[in-house]
């Protein structure tokens, strides 16, 4: 299923307001970690998967990418892209994920931030990822954390007089979809457990080479206060393969 809420001025406007939005990759939690995770990109060839505003494709050709095409669904977040983050190197389609169709071996670099989990097949995504990497490149991506997406509401439990007792987890096995809401609206999301992630990756022969659980770092938790909060149960999963 291809849901694209982004489109729809009300959610988009939100969005626009989020942290990550409006500061680019310093106002992501996790974005210190995952940049660590990322190969070399000096003459790469890149592809961002679910690109939004641009923030990654930007970051890729100022750390010497040859070229990046970042890829969404929504028409929205490519116009912004191209206001805020267009640089000479990258191009930026209108495309969703499951339609993604390259010729063998043309990147050396795939890359995905919290895109995957609105993919209904991981594992035919994976292996038209495998396919169109070039021997020895790299596939870097972060999701919602299994832990995360297992019960569905992605909220915690509160006592009465509103405060937060616990991250509920239910139905960790059940994998599949998931009804959230996020920024006011309904969103499809689809979970899957952990080992499901780790096991379509090396059936279909890539190299785990690291998998982290990101906390956000001491100057977002000094600068946050609510970010302490995202210390209690994880959010997000991050994992770099190798072809």
């Amino acid at each position: 299923m291809k849901e694209n809420k982004y489109d729809d001025p009300a959610f988009f406007e939100q969005y626009g307001k989020m942290n990550r939005s409006q500061k680019g990759l310093e106002g992501a939690g996790e974005w210190y970690v995952l940049k660590t995770m990322l190969p070399d990109l000096n003459g790469k060839d890149v592809l961002d998967l679910g690109c939004g505003f641009g923030w990654h494709c930007k970051y890729a050709i100022e750390n010497g990418a040859k070229s990046v095409i970042g890829l969404d669904i929504s028409e929205k977040m490519l116009e912004k892209a191209k206001q805020i983050n267009s640089l000479d190197g990258i191009k930026y389609d209108n495309v969703a994920l499951e339609d993604v169709v390259y010729p063998p071996d043309t990147f050396d670099v795939v890359f995905s931030s919290l895109t995957f989990h609105y993919i209904q097949s991981f594992e035919k995504l994976i292996q038209n990822i495998y396919q169109f990497l070039k021997p020895g490149g790299y596939l870097v991506f972060s999701v919602e954390h299994p832990i995360f997406t297992a019960e569905g509401k992605q909220d915690w439990a509160y006592n009465e007089a509103g405060e937060k007792l616990y991250w509920p987890v239910d139905d960790y096995f059940n994998e599949g979809k998931r009804q959230t809401e996020f920024l006011g609206e309904k969103v499809l999301k689809y979970h899957r457990t952990l080992s499901t992630y780790l096991n379509v990756l090396l059936k279909e022969g890539f190299k785990v080479m690291e998998i982290k659980e990101p906390v956000p770092s001491e100057t977002m938790l000094k600068e946050v206060p609510e970010m302490k909060e995202e210390l209690r149960r994880p959010m997000m999963l991050l994992i770099s393969v190798q072809k």
